[in-house]
């Protein structure tokens, strides 16, 4: 007697403009009809002939669909006879879950204390963006960026040898990309450092995890600027850390306010450079009186120098790094804001007597990004196209800020726009009267972005604020974005 032809399979639905081969499209389909009990264990699959001519395909993909199964133990092909699903299938696939009679039908995971306890306090974080609009903080200015240049590096590297760019790169990364590093810091910020003190992270969110995993106990103490970045105090509150929320004023981080809320702490994390969210430059006072409370304490200082190099006009202040004589700074930068974001570099600079503690983890269970990015990246700034970059940023930079600045004018009964000097963000304060979370939701109405002040706080602050970004977008979005918000209801009304 002939064998039936198998079970019908014409659900299956291909998107031939999809940019997934139609063999893998055809291999999900199947796999997914399998693993849901759709084709039963020991159950016959139609010929490939027939299975081609119900599907829209050739017999060769429907082939090669088949065989990957096969390869996976899913499918098993006896001569003669056909292909059949697998009777392992009958008491390996996962059944429904289980209902758990203490924690209810959703079994709820237990997750360490640590982080259970941490994730209570994670400051509130949106999708970061990537398409750039008014008025993003978290982007750079795309637009400009040298991509021909970049793209010509990258290929070399690609092209090299294998080894060198598959293989297992060196545990605190490659060494001419630190000592680019290195040569940077230098010139740039008044930094001098070994190579040697310098190691690669996965973004400065990795770098903040490691110095949490190397330096802190649960419960030790932290002062985290108030307002202040919100990454960073995720990524601490992440290692057990107790944040203590530390005033910020025009001088950055109030230290006599630190002491009196937590004489013993065990880091301070601070952005002297631009404030995050304020834009405030720490004072050259205010930053020997940290030091000074530092050592004291026998403490350390994180210093996050996300967007450093792009101040306006004069010199900025050198890094806390750099007039550090204790061996108190770890110096925290990124290419997420002087590069691109997807890049996912970033770098510490820990100071001579951490080196070795540093370097034990990196040797034992740290890994960082790619060897070829970081070879990209080093080439990038030997070549000199870095600097040439960070020089053009810096102009653009501040033609935004300027057009931002002058449309601002006209919402000045309503908020008033702080001045900078540097980075690709500022804050402006609300009037009284308007509520900020309101406001916020207006204008996502209406496709503008707002990053409200209080987003930023450990605990409240009593000004009510809205961080401004103008680095990702063109001045024309900046005019545009402008107008809307002098039609906000909330807005409008102070400028009656």
């Amino acid at each position: 007697m002939k064998q039936a032809a198998g079970v019908l399979l014409s659900a299956i639905k291909l998107d031939r403009s999809s940019r997934q081969s139609v063999s893998v499209q055809l291999y999900l389909a199947l796999r997914e009809i399998i693993l849901t009990g759709g084709l039963r264990p020991g159950e016959r699959l139609p010929a490939t002939r027939t299975l081609a001519a119900e599907t829209g395909v050739s017999r060769t993909t429907v082939i090669d669909a088949i065989e990957r199964l096969t390869g996976e133990g899913m499918l098993v092909s006896r001569v003669g006879s056909g292909t059949f699903v697998s009777d392992i299938l009958e008491h390996q696939r996962p059944g429904p879950v289980a209902v758990d009679p203490v924690q209810g039908e959703a079994g709820i995971p237990r997750l360490a204390y640590t982080i259970n306890h941490a994730e209570k306090s994670y400051a509130p974080r949106a999708w970061l963006p990537h398409r750039p609009k008014a008025f993003l903080t978290a982007l750079p200015a795309l637009d400009a960026f040298p991509l021909v240049h970049w793209s010509r590096i990258s290929a070399r590297h690609l092209r090299a040898e294998r080894s060198n760019v598959m293989g297992y790169g060196e545990p605190k990364g490659y060494r001419p990309l630190r000592r680019a590093i290195a040569m940077h810091l230098s010139a740039l910020k008044g930094i001098t450092c070994d190579p040697e003190q310098i190691f690669i992270t996965s973004g400065a969110q990795h770098a903040f995890s490691l110095i949490g995993k190397l330096l802190l106990n649960p419960g030790d103490r932290v002062w985290m600027e108030n307002p202040g970045a919100s990454g960073a105090r995720n990524a601490l509150l992440s290692e057990g850390a107790e944040l203590v929320p530390v005033d910020v004023d025009s001088e950055g981080l109030v230290v006599r306010d630190g002491l009196a809320k937590a004489p013993h702490f065990r880091i301070a994390f601070v952005t002297p450079s631009h404030q995050q969210p304020l834009g405030h430059v720490m004072s050259l006072s205010r930053r020997f009186e940290l030091l000074k409370a530092t050592g004291e304490a026998r403490a350390y200082v994180v210093e996050d120098d996300y967007d450093g190099e792009f101040y306006f006009g004069n010199a900025p202040q050198p890094a806390l790094l750099s007039i550090d004589t204790e061996e108190r700074v770890l110096h925290v930068g990124t290419f997420s804001k002087s590069l691109f974001p997807s890049l996912r570099l970033g770098f510490v600079v820990v100071p001579p007597r951490l080196v070795d503690a540093f370097d034990q983890a990196f040797m034992s269970w740290v890994s960082g990004p790619a060897t070829s990015t970081q070879a990209t990246v080093a080439d990038f700034m030997d070549e000199g196209h870095f600097a040439t970059h960070i020089r053009m940023m810096r102009k653009l930079y501040k033609a935004r800020y300027d057009v931002l600045l002058q449309g601002a004018k006209r919402l000045s009964g309503a908020l008033a726009m702080q001045e900078t000097t540097g980075g690709f963000h500022t804050t402006a304060y609300l009037a009284e009267g308007i509520n900020e979370a309101e406001l916020v939701s207006q204008a996502a109405a209406h496709g503008v972005t707002l990053a409200p002040l209080s987003r930023y706080c450990l605990t409240p602050i009593a000004r009510k604020g809205i961080v401004f970004g103008f680095g990702c977008a063109s001045p024309d979005d900046i005019r545009s974005g402008l107008d809307i918000l002098c039609e906000l209801p909330d807005l409008r009304k102070q400028l009656v």
